[in-house]
């Protein structure tokens, strides 16, 4: 664990953003976002649209119960470094409470939420690529998400703090909703550069986040995180935190912030709505040198100490993009988006130095089928210059053989099909590009044959109960 003066540097951040939060409140405007998101399809837990299985006998004194269930079959008859098929899936059970309606205290709530996952990951078993062809891929287990508390002052204003997450407020776009791959979620640019993946599924972690509606066209938002969900370790960061409960809040700080600036957001609107948002972040911890050790030579020297050579702290600038191009008639949840979002992360220290994705989302063009969507996407992951160069010096030193990483390319397509209320079938396709940004494939019969072009089919089923 780090010292005292990670835990000090953490009082500072958490006192600021509760003295900020005392000092901007606005008058009242649209809430939809600081709503508790379900962590795949980004709808409200509390206003979501479910079959209405689910008891929900104290919803009126402002406790409300919800479970999501998500279950896929995804298969890669070609590419990767061996062909084959999975069934994974993840339930969620959610908890919301209104404390104002619970015991009369005005503008607190809280939520919790648990996983439990079953199945396998054909990223991690077949493909071994960047981009994880699901966002709800992980290692079988029960483990706790979210657990936090909000207070709200109007509507202007929210703190949250507890265990959190990042990935349904920062850099997030809404017209992303539909796609299953991890990256067009929580992007590779932020997940392959941060210790256990930042705070993301399936890994949330302790922090607080303040929200300030400072007007009607700006929001702002910043968080701090404890930079480390799992904990420091060799091994795989969901096995050290293998149940959601390390509660760690002594690993150097993640600070996350984002200004969104929106045009034509209010109900009923003439105008059609869109959001720009630019952001970043900021780690204090140390990261390893992508090409030097602690001795100045390549890591892929020999003579070398074996040992990459620590570089203080880390950092990333994003920004991102959405803008509704058609509505239909007057419905605002209707029509036709696009969104595009872009990051950069210094290359001497990060494996992904620039990040790009982009697409269309179609949703309910049709009378017939108001709450059908189709999206398609593409995303690129850039190999930084400094990991590139060390492949270089591995060539140098083995041959032309060794890979010499460049990026990974993703293409996909996706339509999600309302069967009826709460429950929604998705087939997807994704074309996977450089697996791995071009990697040697570990189980090729001839030496330095990359992992070949993937082409992943998969059907997924969401059950809001």
């Amino acid at each position: 664990m780090a010292g005292p003066r990670h835990t000090r540097r953490w009082v500072i951040l958490l006192s600021a953003l509760v003295l900020c939060g005392s000092a901007v409140a606005q008058e009242d405007k649209k809430t939809d976002d600081l709503k508790p998101a379900d962590p795949d399809t980004g709808e409200s837990t509390v206003q979501e649209t479910t079959l209405g299985l689910l008891p929900n006998p104290f919803e009126k004194q402002g406790v409300k119960f919800a479970v999501t269930y998500i279950g896929e079959v995804l298969a890669n008859p070609s590419g990767g470094a061996k062909q084959g098929a999975v069934y994974e899936d993840r339930t969620n059970f959610a908890v919301d409470v209104d404390f104002e309606k619970l015991v009369g205290l005005k503008q607190v709530t809280f939520h919790a939420n648990v996983f439990q996952i079953d199945g396998g990951g054909l990223s991690r078993g077949a493909l071994l690529n960047f981009m994880d062809v699901s966002g709800i891929e992980a290692l079988p287990t029960t483990r706790l998400y979210e657990v936090w508390f909000e207070r709200k002052w109007g509507e202007k204003i929210a703190l949250r703090a507890g265990q959190l997450a990042a990935d349904t407020e920062f850099m997030t776009s809404k017209y992303t909703d539909v796609f299953t791959n991890a990256s067009l979620g929580w992007p590779a640019g932020l997940s392959l550069n941060l210790p256990s993946g930042g705070p993301s599924p399936p890994l949330a972690t302790m922090g607080a986040r303040l929200r300030a509606d400072a007007t009607d066209n700006l929001s702002l938002l910043a968080a701090v995180f404890d930079g480390n969900a799992a904990g420091p370790g060799t091994n795989d960061p969901q096995l050290r935190n293998r149940y959601g409960v390390n509660f760690r809040v002594n690993d150097p700080p993640l600070l996350l912030y984002e200004a969104q600036f929106q045009w034509h957001t209010k109900k009923g609107d003439p105008g059609l709505a869109g959001k720009l948002k630019l952001g970043g972040f900021r780690h204090l911890g140390s990261f390893a040198d992508q090409r030097f050790d602690s001795l100045g030579l390549s890591l892929a020297d020999p003579a070398g100490s074996g040992t990459a050579a620590s570089r203080s702290g880390d950092y990333g600038l994003y920004a991102v993009f959405e803008q509704k191009l058609y509505r239909v008639g007057h419905d605002d949840d209707r029509g036709i988006g696009v969104f595009a979002r872009a990051s950069y992360s210094p290359p001497d220290r990060n494996l992904i130095d620039i990040y790009a994705d982009g697409g269309l989302e179609f949703i309910g063009l049709s009378d017939a089928r108001p709450h059908d969507k189709f999206g398609i996407a593409a995303a690129y992951a850039h190999v930084s210059p400094r990991a590139q160069a060390l492949d270089r010096d591995f060539q140098s030193i083995y041959g032309p053989n060794w890979p010499l990483r460049t990026s990974e390319q993703l293409l996909t397509a996706v339509y999600q099909y309302e069967v009826r209320a709460g429950l929604t079938l998705q087939p997807n396709l994704q074309f996977i590009r450089h697996p791995g940004g071009g990697a040697t494939d570990p189980l090729g019969a001839s030496p330095g044959k990359h992992l070949g072009n993937a082409t992943v089919v998969g059907l997924r089923s969401v059950v809001k109960f």
